[in-house]
């Protein structure tokens, strides 16, 4: 059994909801993925990350793979100009970058030197996400943050894919070996598609975090009245 967290996008206070959720029913040894998004839109990405890095010093048995936001965050952490492929600047509004670096202390941006602004970012943060995987492969299940390349190898996979991609991916229905576990396009609720799960919810535009437990194929959702299950949804 594993627990899975989506997208947190910076709201630490829901990421501190879902873990005393799992340690009230599954104790302080359950294996924990987190799906990448630690960062962007919410009011603490710096209190996200530095309570993941806490916990997985204190020997909690918690994997964090990268997401696009993650990334894009390092990019800027390293001097270079982050965008997205399509070319919209992590400084951007709707991306959430200004409300990562205010979580740092660095909020007045405008006419402001780069290397100034990372100088607010602790250096054991700039390592961690230097450091996340990509992916987490365990019990017949991929976690990854966006999705894979259909028909591509799992050890063949573009990292740009792993955590970015969208239609290629949520569009196809074949089966993929392991079941995907994963997050980046939000959606109304948690999804069951049967070759995959889509668990973002939306945490990043204000909605609950949410938290699931994966069995092999079976995902449930985590409460505190227990579990429910999601039914994978027939092919369309």
């Amino acid at each position: 059994m594993i627990l899975a967290v989506p997208d947190i996008h910076g709201y630490k206070a829901q990421l501190d909801r879902v873990l005393a959720l799992a340690d009230a029913h599954f104790g302080k040894d359950a294996a924990i993925v987190f799906l990448g998004d630690l960062v962007d839109r919410g009011p603490d990405s710096s209190g996200v990350i530095e309570t993941l890095i806490q916990g997985i010093d204190a020997g909690r048995n918690w994997t964090v793979v990268c997401g696009n936001h993650d990334q894009l965050f390092l990019e800027f952490i390293d001097g270079g100009d982050p965008a997205t492929p399509g070319g919209l600047s992590w400084l951007n509004e709707r991306m959430g970058g200004r409300e990562t670096l205010a979580s740092y202390g660095a909020d007045q941006i405008t006419g402001r030197d780069q290397a100034e602004i990372v100088s607010h970012i602790p250096a054991h943060h700039a390592d961690f996400l230097r450091a996340l995987p990509l992916t987490h492969h365990a019990e017949g299940a991929l976690f990854v943050h966006a999705g894979i390349r259909p028909g591509v190898p799992l050890a063949a996979q573009e990292p740009q894919d792993l955590t970015w991609i969208r239609a290629e991916f949520l569009n196809d229905m074949r089966d993929h070996g392991p079941l995907i576990i994963h997050g980046h396009t939000p959606i109304d609720a948690p999804t069951h598609y049967g070759n995959r799960v889509n668990l973002d919810a939306g945490a990043g535009y204000g909605r609950d975090l949410v938290m699931a437990v994966v069995r092999g194929r079976d995902v449930s959702l985590l409460s505190d009245a227990g579990e429910t299950p999601l039914i994978p949804q027939p092919a369309t």
